[in-house]
This record gives structure tokens, C-alpha cells and sequence, in this order.
């Protein structure tokens, strides 16, 4: 006989897809594109030079751009990135329940604790400021995470699907960098801390082999291109932690916030309701520290000293003596550019938070009686009014746009082959009015076939952080001189796109435009081929072999837990009937 399914199992998967579509909702029932600060979704994207990120700017967006550009060519990117968006913030929900299934014993890892995990993970305001910031493919690192504890807690304990899964979410959180990072503190913290049936050092050597490889499209990318070894110092501060009202730069990011830009957090914490909503998050979370602390148990006490960490470092770092040090290391650490947005790592306190939220529901049910679904009810409630403007949208601000045509022809007219292109006026943000009052990052290199030159030169309150764009920013000193077309074709260039009506430097440029074949013109648009450029093409072939075998370890990751847990569910029925 087989054991029926239980429906307990499945709400908290129902539970947590719901939370996220509340979050996104205008993103999920509008039609269009994401565009918002560093967030850009086009129609189609394509594997330029820049998206397997071996130009000379530093790789940030590997291999998140070479996998759109994949995508795209059967789904629609605004599409895509809506589809991967929602289920980034669906698998931190359900994989924050799985953690408090996994980790917590008996009756304390119940439904009500799952539900109360799932609401700590997705409805926060890290994940607010990083909607806001655009970081949406942070966000799948972000969501990897509890699922990462599981994997290394099945590897710990032998159990089969432990290293399948474990290659996995390692390979998913790689989307990005920092994902990829965040990822393998995360694993390899669990896997040396003692304890387990499995050998330790082999675990930690089989932990490091796989967070390698799921970090390798940046990796080979930086050292093909040489972009990222040297940050400009400025960013330190200009990237630091930054407190929020009446918190303090500690106090905002115990409470899963203080992102450096005042202009990406949702309203209710830019107001004295950011001292409330951390208060009432934090005591969610305090209340399962006392049954964590009596347990004491190698994961956990792991778990809680990667939050310590996360919280106080960032905190230090924007202190004067830590500005001094980060300032420091960008000069003479390699890779260290990675580090400056300090107030992204703490995720890495995710989970401990969302497993304390929900052995609290436990924790309250032993000192003062009552149901667990009370508790939960009442815990869901004060996190999800902790931060009341999350929900459609972080109050309408995450909300889809709809490009010009002109867009769509002048992505018809610029092909790979005919050199790189250039773009005005200056810079790399544009402010568009389609695309709403906050700056945006310019959508033509995402739009076009060929490459894009970009300084990486960034914008912030008080000042420029410079780039590492050198030939963009050479070029774009020539056409802000006027200088010669002949000029812009030896450096590669076959292409000036301008963008109009966006605020920005424009110097000299007409001259320069002048001497140049206008090739598209709209309001919007203008395009206007270089003759005579001549570009070399770059060497391809070690990042695109390090794109694909990051694919095959999500690829076949993936398949081998699923090949696994299927056997065991056949084995399962085979026994019971």
C-alpha cells in the first residue's frame, strides 16, 4: 500500500510561491521589461565580449548575461528575468521551511515554524533595497543559501543526493560573483565544522572543488581580461554601510538593512518606522535563540557565528579605521573591488535568522502555552508589517517598462561584425522617461549584438567612483573632443549610438557626428556608423569552456538529485506495498 501524499508538505511550497508574487505582483501581471538602477531586462540579449565578461571592465555580470543571452532566444528576457526573480524569492521562502525541517528536531520543525521561516526569508528589507537596487540576480545567491545548509547537512550526514544537490546550489547562487561567494562561505563553513558520519577533509576538498566551478565564468573571465584588478579607493565610502533612522549602522544591519544608496530602500525605512520594524524583527528572531543555544550543535553554532560575522563586519567596515582598510586593500588586493558593497554579506545571516524564527514558535509555545498556530500567526504578522511596503511591487517602485520602438530597429541595424559601439552622452546611467525618476543603467548593451564600451565609471552621492573601462573611457574622451571619425575606427569602434533626452555630457561630440553615416534617427535615437573600423576579435575560448562547465554543474547537479530522490521515493513504494 502507498502512502499517501501529505498536503502539510506542500504549503509551505504554495506558501512562499504566494509571498513572492506579492512581492512582484507588477512585474508578474504587467507586460514589460525590468529596468530599475542596475537591474536591465531587453527582448533579447546576446553573447558579446561583455557578457562572457572579458573586456576590460570588471566581470560583475557573469554568467548571468551569457545565460540570458541563451534564454533569450526561445523566451523573451522581460520574461526570463521575471520568471528567474520569482523563483529566486520563491526558493528562499521554501528553502528557509526545508531548513527548519531539516535542522529542527520533532514537533518544533512543524508547519507553523516552516511558515514563519519562510515569511523571515522573503519578507525583509534585504530583500527590499535589493529590488530596489536592481540586484535581482543577487538575490538568487541570496535564496541559494538555506538550500546550500541542507545540501552540506545531507553531505555531513552520508545521506545519498547530498553532493548532487550540494553542486546545485552552488552553481545556482554562481549566477553572480558575490552569489558564488556568499555560496562557498556558506558550504565550506558547515563542511570543516566538526561533527557528521563523513570525514572531514574530504568534505571540505570535495565543498572547495565545487565552489570553484561554480564560481569559474568570473574567474577565468578576470584572469583573461585583467578587469577588477585595480578598484578606485573612493568606493569604499561611497559603498559603505550606511545607517538608517534612529539605528545606527549596526542596528540597520542586524535588521537586514542599510544599503549604501539612501534612494533604494522602501519608504517605511527612511522614516523612525525602520527603528520599529527592526525591533519587531529582531525579537521574531531572538525568540528561538535560547532552544538554538541550548542545543548547541556544530551547524548551528556555525550558522550563528557566520551571522555575528556578517552583521558586526560590515559595521566595522564603515567605521573610519575599516574606510582606511577597505581603501587599502583596493589598491593592493586583487579582486577586492568584490568587497566594497559591504552591506551585501549580510546575507550570510539569513540563515540563522529564519532557523532561530522558527524553533521561536516552539521556544513561545513551552514558556507560555497556547498553539503553535497561534504563535505563527501572530509572527507572521508583526514581519510582515515590520516592513509594510515590500508587498506589489516595494510600493509600485518594481514595476515593468515598456521600450520606444526605435529601440527594436536600431537593435536590427547593429551587427557583431562591424566593430564596437559607442554611446552618448557620457556616462553609463541614463535617466529616461519611460524608464521613471531613478537613474538606470544604459539598456544598449544588453539591446545590441555587438559590444558596448562602458567605463564603469559610477555616479554616487558626493562624488565619481571610477571604472575600468580604459578604451571606453578613451574613447568616450575623443568623441566628448570632437576628434576625428578615423580616430574612433581605429579603436575598434563602428557604431556612436546617441540616446536623447537623458541628461549628460555631450562636449564636442557633434563635430565628430558630423563626419559620420546617420543610419537610424528618432526621437528617441540616433545611430550613426563609423566607417572603416577594424576590431579584433577577442579569444573566446577559455570563458565560454568556463561558462559551459559551470551550466553542466548546475545541469547535473540538478539531474542527479532529482535521478537520486527519485529512487528512493520507487525504493519507499516498492517497501510499503
Amino acid at each position: 500500500m502507498v502512502r499517501p501524499v501529505s498536503l502539510r508538505s506542500v504549503v509551505p511550497v504554495v506558501y512562499s510561491l504566494a509571498l513572492a508574487v506579492a512581492v512582484l505582483g507588477p512585474l508578474v501581471f504587467s507586460p514589460g521589461y525590468l529596468l530599475l538602477r542596475d537591474a536591465v531586462s531587453t527582448p533579447r540579449s546576446f553573447p558579446t565580449d561583455s557578457a562572457l565578461g572579458i573586456t576590460d571592465a570588471a566581470a560583475r555580470a557573469v554568467p548571468q548575461d551569457a545565460l540570458l543571452a541563451v534564454v533569450t532566444v526561445v523566451v523573451d528576457g522581460g520574461v526570463a528575468v521575471t520568471v528567474l526573480l520569482v523563483a529566486a524569492l520563491w526558493a528562499a521562502g521554501w528553502g528557509a521551511a526545508r531548513l527548519v525541517a531539516t535542522l529542527l528536531p520533532g514537533r518544533t520543525s512543524g508547519l507553523p515554524a516552516q511558515l514563519v521561516a519562510a515569511t523571515v526569508a522573503v519578507w525583509n528589507p534585504y530583500v527590499a533595497e535589493r529590488l530596489l537596487q536592481g540586484h535581482w540576480s543577487l538575490l538568487v545567491g541570496y535564496a541559494a543559501l538555506p538550500w546550500v545548509v541542507c545540501a552540506t547537512v545531507a553531505v555531513r550526514g552520508g545521506q545519498r543526493g547530498g553532493w548532487w544537490a550540494l553542486a546545485a546550489w552552488l552553481a545556482a547562487a554562481g549566477l553572480t560573483p558575490t552569489g558564488a561567494v556568499l555560496a562557498a562561505i556558506t558550504a565550506l563553513a558547515l563542511l570543516a565544522a566538526p561533527g557528521g558520519t563523513t570525514w572531514r577533509w574530504p568534505r571540505i576538498a570535495g565543498g572547495t572543488a565545487l565552489s570553484v566551478v561554480a564560481s569559474m565564468p568570473w574567474l577565468v573571465a578576470t584572469a583573461v581580461s585583467g578587469g577588477g584588478s585595480d578598484a578606485d579607493p573612493a568606493g569604499v565610502a561611497a559603498f559603505a554601510a550606511r545607517a538608517e533612522p534612529l539605528l545606527g549602522t549596526l542596528g540597520s544591519l542586524a535588521g537586514l538593512g542599510g544599503i549604501w544608496n539612501a534612494d533604494a530602500v522602501p519608504g517605511s525605512r527612511a522614516t523612525p518606522w525602520a527603528l520599529v520594524g527592526t525591533v519587531a524583527l529582531l525579537i521574531v528572531v531572538a525568540c528561538g535563540l535560547p532552544a538554538l543555544w541550548r542545543r548547541r550543535e556544530p551547524v548551528t553554532v556555525t550558522l550563528a557565528v557566520l551571522a555575528v560575522v556578517a552583521v558586526l563586519a560590515p559595521a566595522l567596515a564603515a567605521t573610519a579605521v575599516g574606510l582606511r582598510a577597505g581603501e587599502w586593500s583596493m589598491l593592493h588586493v586583487p579582486g577586492a573591488g568584490l568587497l566594497r558593497d559591504t552591506q551585501k554579506w549580510v546575507a550570510l545571516a539569513l540563515p540563522l535568522y529564519v532557523l532561530s524564527a522558527g524553533a521561536g514558535i516552539g521556544g513561545l509555545r513551552a514558556r507560555f502555552g497556547g498553539r503553535d498556530a497561534v504563535w505563527a500567526t501572530a509572527a507572521v504578522l508583526v514581519v510582515l508589517v515590520a516592513t509594510p511596503d515590500l508587498v506589489w511591487g516595494v510600493g509600485g517602485r518594481v514595476r515593468p517598462v515598456q521600450y520606444p520602438a526605435g529601440w527594436r530597429q536600431v537593435a536590427g541595424i547593429v551587427t557583431a561584425d562591424d566593430g564596437d559601439v559607442a554611446v552618448l552622452p557620457a556616462g553609463m546611467f541614463r535617466r529616461f522617461e519611460y524608464s521613471g525618476r531613478a537613474a538606470v543603467l544604459d539598456p544598449a548593451p544588453r539591446m545590441l549584438r555587438a559590444d558596448v564600451l562602458q567605463t564603469g565609471q559610477l555616479v554616487v552621492a558626493g562624488g565619481a567612483v571610477a571604472g575600468e573601462g580604459r578604451r571606453a573611457a578613451d574613447v568616450e574622451t575623443l568623441l566628448l573632443a570632437g576628434a576625428d571619425p578615423g580616430e574612433l575606427a581605429a579603436r575598434g569602434v563602428g557604431w556612436v549610438l546617441v540616446e536623447h533626452g537623458t541628461p549628460g555630457e555631450l562636449g564636442e561630440s557633434q563635430r565628430t557626428l558630423d563626419g559620420l553615416e546617420r543610419v537610424h534617427g528618432d526621437a528617441e535615437l540616433s545611430l550613426y556608423r563609423v566607417p572603416g573600423a577594424s576590431r579584433q576579435p577577442a579569444d573566446r575560448d577559455a570563458a565560454v569552456a568556463a561558462h559551459v562547465l559551470w551550466a553542466l554543474l548546475l545541469g547535473g547537479g540538478a539531474a542527479g538529485g532529482l535521478a537520486v530522490r527519485l529512487r528512493g521515493q520507487a525504493r519507499a513504494a516498492r517497501e510499503q506495498t
